[in-house]
């Protein structure tokens, strides 16, 4: 009877792996859904990413999603197309744009905040425009926290003030570049990039054909770190580098 018992209980383990077994296949089969193509969709995701203190924003491959307006004023530095990013997010790109309407009123696309971090895969922003009195920086994103661009794009930026395509600002400001190009963006001071008080991190990619009216016209660094890695910053308007505050590291002209 002993036997039969332990025969019974080994049956009942083996059953149960069984329906484990089944089971997990269809757990690893769950997946994110990609936000919908249009720029409401984009806007209540990014909206619930902060309320949950973070996350992933799946875009739809190849969309262009279209700002019409501003979704994001902290009542200090101008608007913003999207909500202000607050915490952690993520966008997972394919093929894919974040941009103004050309016919909007002016706004960047993104700003950042102390304690938020934005990263960009296989996105392109582009058409932002900084034009508030006084708080003019940053044409592309304005950041306060960390922007990370990984296989991305920033172009068709402006910005009346520093940073065509982005103003990095600010002990906690990071922002770092893997494999990814900011061209064509134009700024009154540092048409591709601005850091201030921030860490920069440029590596496997290209800083290009932007334009200042003052220089320089590529990079514009002033205290914090800067760092150019197997990257190049070239034919830039006016000068690549030079004229910044403080020697950005490894750029010529």
């Amino acid at each position: 009877m002993r036997h039969n018992r332990v025969i019974l209980t080994l049956a009942g383990a083996s059953a149960l792996a069984v329906g484990t077994a089944v089971l997990l296949p269809m757990a690893a089969q769950a997946t994110t859904e990609a936000v919908a193509c249009n720029e409401t969709a984009l806007v209540t995701a990014v909206t619930g990413a902060n309320a949950a203190g973070g996350g992933t924003v799946t875009l739809t491959p190849g969309c262009t999603y279209t700002l019409a307006t501003s979704h994001g004023n902290d009542g200090v530095n101008g608007p913003a197309g999207l909500p202000i990013i607050t915490t952690p997010i993520t966008f997972e790109g394919n093929a894919n744009v974040i941009t103004r309407f050309p016919a909007a009123a002016a706004f960047r696309i993104v700003q950042v905040g102390t304690t938020g971090g934005v990263t960009f895969k296989a996105v392109k922003v582009t058409n932002g425009h900084a034009a508030a009195t006084g708080h003019n920086d940053g044409g592309g994103i304005l950041s306060f926290g960390a922007v990370t661009l990984t296989g991305g794009e920033l172009s068709g930026n402006v910005a009346d003030g520093l940073g065509g395509a982005l103003y990095s600002t600010g002990v906690p400001a990071a922002a770092t570049f893997t494999s990814s190009t900011v061209k064509s963006n134009i700024a009154n001071r540092g048409g591709g990039i601005a850091s201030v008080n921030g860490t920069l991190t440029i590596t496997s990619s290209t800083v290009t054909i932007n334009t200042a009216a003052v220089n320089p016209g590529g990079i514009y660094y002033q205290a914090g770190s800067a760092s150019l890695n197997t990257s190049t910053v070239t034919a830039n308007v006016a000068t690549n580098c030079s004229g910044s505050p403080s020697p950005v590291p490894g750029c010529i002209g």
